[in-house]
């Protein structure tokens, strides 16, 4: 398959973009190695290969939920700078 300089530059000035003569000739052979690399995967046979959306296959990697005891109010609030009864108080963000 392969791409032409003339490709690379037609996409770039369909997605308005600017490029450099080095920039130009350096995107057009990455391009085309990444085409040409194409071109190889398709020729892998997949035959008998069942189709997955994910290499790996996923579980679900979260703990189970649990009521745990919390903190009391002063134990949380006993380091805070600020407090109101029992809640942090902290500088106003919205006027």
């Amino acid at each position: 398959m392969g791409i032409t300089r003339q490709d690379v530059e037609h996409v770039a000035e369909l997605a308005r973009l600017s490029f450099d003569e080095k920039e130009l000739e350096r995107l057009t052979q990455e391009l085309d190695s990444i085409l040409t690399y194409m071109d190889q995967l398709r020729q892998v046979s997949t035959e008998g290969v069942k189709p997955t959306s994910h290499a790996m296959e996923l579980f679900n990697v979260f703990r189970e939920d649990r009521v745990l005891p919390s903190l009391e109010p002063e134990e949380a609030l006993a380091n805070s700078p600020r407090r109101s009864g029992e809640s942090f108080q902290v500088p106003r963000v919205i006027e």
